[in-house]
């Protein structure tokens, strides 16, 4: 592929909720501008921005693909992004490298669930957003009705560009309100007779809002009733770059119908890098907001990293100023590390196209970078900007993983890290209480893809399991205490002896040690003894072996032997003591609690909230919103292990959930007996 100017670069994405056809119109406009010699469609398998082995089994995207490809005098970076909800943290991450987005719907659902979180995404960037109303050639597709619900939405500012000839199975091509002029398959032509006053209708609003927000056109409006086309193009492409209006427009990229309208839409009236709104930055410890630069030195900005089996590493990136020449030495502003970047490339899928220099704005891929990853910046040392990377949330849910052989064991670390490289939206941690190695991600289905990566492409095993819930022990009561270790062997004996005061704390406080002692009843070198010795008695509990916190000793008194004493006899006198008091201290369990929030279809909404109430959760509130509901409630770890399993079947799979930790609280009486009794009989049997 040749070398494009700044101003000549489209950065596309393709975002909307998970089916409404995002990958097949990227095939048909792959298509449509002779990048491909047929049309592919993602159902076969062999679509360009569906690569991944998961994506081909599963029929979905997982993560954000591009292709670049020209398009009259224009470069169009294609990003095609995931849309399902367990995978949003991709599409945001991916948006960062966009200068514009096009929202698909499905013409038969209309605005979904994940159509307004990633509508609030481009938002967040500040880039303009075109809609496109899909699948328009099923039955009971319908555009008006899609586009009702786009501006119930978004507003008035959603505005039609294009109208549809014919409808279901009649579909057979647009009209351009623009130029007033309709376009069946590869021909032009005068607008169908039946269409012409609807199209008129249409047009003359599609004017009164590109006129609205510019003092001139306005002027010219009222003076003459309507724009010349080439005042409507120059006016629309002002008004969508800043956000004044949403274009909305139409077609079926199964058929392949309107994605040469919106190639001529997207290459006339999207903006180029060269306009996009600016980007968080941080110089010099300040944060600033910086634009698309292409006369000062290079620098480039990694929005995605991929861990290909056969090339290592690959690295994506866009580049924010100046130009970037094919192998380039730049510094990784994050480590210092001076990277070589030898073989740039343009990538169509999974294929990477050479190049020899790619300007700023464009979007480029290297593979075998050294020490560079997901959301660094890498700059030449005359221009030290650090661009600040899009924020990933906490994941939702965590699962115990284990090896399933000793062989998977010795190579699981190596094939995980290259896993997370590729997926920031994941944790791999061990638990310090119950010691187990948890991956944590956005949803079980996430997970299960994970384990299934590892295996296809790292011929690694592992299992998933339930994780164990982090109990903790706290009290509720006080209780003073003495704790006196003796014992007399040959030679010195052993004493220590001490007075405490156990105290409840408030949730969250932990610990605290007071030294209370006057008068030297216990030397000051023996008193740290005491409070080690506490901490570690409460690092094994009391009622089930899980953590005690939340709670405060005091040191008041105690005595001791000028030649028995010791460190050790302090510290075991210590521990003796906390075990007292906690008998007498009322001694109880708390478990973590979750904050949920469900989106879900309004006609659900009931179920769920009762569902919660089965599930000892408390329900906070709620939100309707264009048909969905929201809601909120906080709900015991214990009780949500299955629950994205439950809210699938209950829901047909039409709502989404996220979940993080919140506090920890009390746990009622009659499971603190079932969890005590299971705690014990584990600890019986490990002791056999």
């Amino acid at each position: 592929m040749k070398v494009f100017e700044s101003s000549d670069i489209r950065n596309l994405a393709l975002i909307g909720h998970a089916h409404c056809g995002k990958t097949s119109l990227a095939s048909a406009l792959l298509y449509a501008a002779g990048a491909t010699d047929r049309h592919l469609q993602p159902d076969e398998g062999n679509s360009i921005t569906d690569f991944d082995d998961e994506e081909i089994a599963r029929k979905l995207t997982i993560s954000s693909a591009i292709a670049a490809f020209s398009w009259q005098k224009a470069k169009i970076n294609l990003i095609d992004t995931p849309g399902f909800n367990i995978f949003l943290p991709d599409t945001k991450s991916a948006l960062i490298a966009a200068d514009a987005c096009v929202t698909v719907l499905d013409g038969v659902a209309g605005v979904e669930v994940s159509t307004e979180k990633v509508c609030k995404f481009a938002a967040g960037f500040g880039i303009p957003n075109v809609f496109f109303v899909n699948k328009l050639d099923r039955d009971r597709a319908s555009f008006q009705r899609t586009a009702e619900s786009v501006r119930e939405v978004f507003g008035r500012a959603a505005v039609p560009v294009q109208l549809p000839i014919g409808s279901e199975k009649d579909f057979q091509g647009v009209v351009d309100l623009i130029r007033m002029r309709a376009y069946a398959g590869s021909a032009e032509g005068d607008i169908p007779a039946g269409l012409q006053e609807e199209a008129g209708q249409a047009h003359e609003a599609l004017v009164e809002m590109i006129a609205e927000g510019n003092d001139e056109l306005m002027e010219e409006f009222f003076n003459t009733g309507t724009l010349p086309v080439e005042h409507l193009v120059s006016g629309l492409q002002t008004a969508v770059r800043e956000r004044r209006i949403f274009p909305i427009l139409c077609g079926s990229a199964p058929q392949g119908i309107g994605a040469s309208a919106l190639l001529n839409f997207a290459a006339e009236i999207l903006p180029s890098p060269l306009q996009r709104a600016a980007f968080a930055a941080v110089e010099d410890g300040k944060e600033i907001r910086k634009t698309i630069a292409p006369n000062e030195s290079c620098s480039l900005f990694v929005f995605k990293t991929a861990a290909d089996p056969f090339a290592g590493r690959v690295t994506y990136f866009k580049v924010m100023s100046g130009s970037l020449k094919d192998d380039a030495h730049l510094t990784n502003m994050r480590s210092g590390v001076n990277e070589r970047l030898a073989h740039i490339a343009t990538p169509f899928g999974k294929a990477l196209q050479p190049i020899s220099e790619l300007h700023a704005g464009d979007i480029g891929a290297v593979a075998k970078l050294k020490d560079t990853l997901t959301g660094d910046t890498v700059c030449e040392k005359s221009n030290c900007i650090t661009f600040k990377p899009v924020e990933v949330p906490e994941p939702s849910i965590a699962y115990a993983v284990s090896a399933k052989t000793r062989s998977d064991e010795d190579r699981l670390s190596t094939a995980l890290a290259k896993v997370l490289e590729e997926d920031r939206s994941l944790r791999f941690y061990r638990d310090q209480q119950t010691k187990e190695f948890l991956l944590a991600g956005n949803g079980q289905q996430h997970l299960e893809i994970v384990v299934s990566r590892l295996k296809r492409r790292y011929g690694v095993e592992v299992e998933l399991k339930s994780p164990k819930i982090p109990y903790r022990e706290t009290i509720r009561g006080s209780a003073s205490v003495q704790g006196r270790h003796k014992k007399q062997t040959g030679g010195h004996g052993q004493f220590g002896d001490c007075w405490i005061r156990l105290e409840p704390l408030p949730r969250g406080e932990k610990f605290a040690f007071v030294n209370d002692i006057f008068g030297g009843s216990i030397p000051k070198q023996y008193i740290p003894a005491v409070e080690k010795g506490i901490a570690e008695a409460a690092e094994q509990g009391f009622l089930a072996g899980f953590p005690v916190t939340d709670f405060k000793v005091t040191l008041y008194d105690g005595s001791y032997h000028d030649v028995d004493s010791s460190e050790m006899a302090f510290k075991l006198a210590g521990r003796k003591a906390f075990r007292a008091a906690m008998q007498q201290a009322k001694p109880a369990l708390l478990e973590p609690i979750m904050s949920v929030e469900v989106e879900t279809p309004a006609e659900f909404g009931g179920d769920l909230m009762s569902d919660f109430n089965g599930r000892r959760g408390r329900v906070l509130g709620m939100d309707l919103k264009s048909g969905m509901q929201a809601i909120r409630a906080q709900v015991p770890m214990a009780e949500m292990l299955s629950y994205q399993t439950d809210l699938i079947s209950k829901t047909q799979g039409r709502a989404s959930f996220h979940m993080e930790f919140d506090h920890y609280d009390y746990v009622p009486a009659q499971q603190t007996e079932k969890i005590v009794s299971a705690a014990k009989a584990h600890m019986h049997v490990e002791e056999e």
